[in-house]
């Protein structure tokens, strides 16, 4: 998948939105693993979890530092990219596609117009560097 088909939370996770808009896959983007260099550990939650937009699902954990994972909609954990743990070498390589952390599935489609598409995300991320 290409990232400028994506939307984007202010937190660094990319969101692509299922063709029925009720299920969402959520991974980090590009500028967020460039921040975090080198990782040493993921916690993906737990499938049935119940997550809100803008709160912690998981974490995870750099040589440089531990970072919480939000999620950026409201609804239910329906899918774990469980293998991804044991591979997080290969995730900047392709963060698009294997890549990704978990499926949601979405209590509010409305709640996707809060996020940036691609050209307004290039642009947060601009400002942050």
């Amino acid at each position: 998948m290409k990232p400028e088909e994506l939307l984007y939370a202010k937190t660094h996770e990319w969101v692509q939105v299922a063709p029925d808009t009720q299920t969402v896959t959520v991974g980090f983007s590009q500028f967020a693993l460039e921040a975090l260099t080198d990782l040493v550990f993921l916690d993906l939650p737990a499938i049935g979890r119940k997550v809100e937009a803008g709160q912690p699902l998981g974490e995870v954990e750099s040589v440089k530092a531990v970072s919480d994972i939000y999620s950026p909609v409201d609804g239910e954990i329906v899918e774990v990219n469980s293998d991804l743990p044991d591979r997080l070498e290969s995730l900047p390589d392709d963060p698009y596609d294997s890549g990704w952390l978990v499926k949601i599935k979405v209590a509010d489609p409305a709640g996707l117009g809060r996020l940036m598409d691609h050209a307004t995300y290039q642009k947060h991320c601009q400002e942050e560097s």
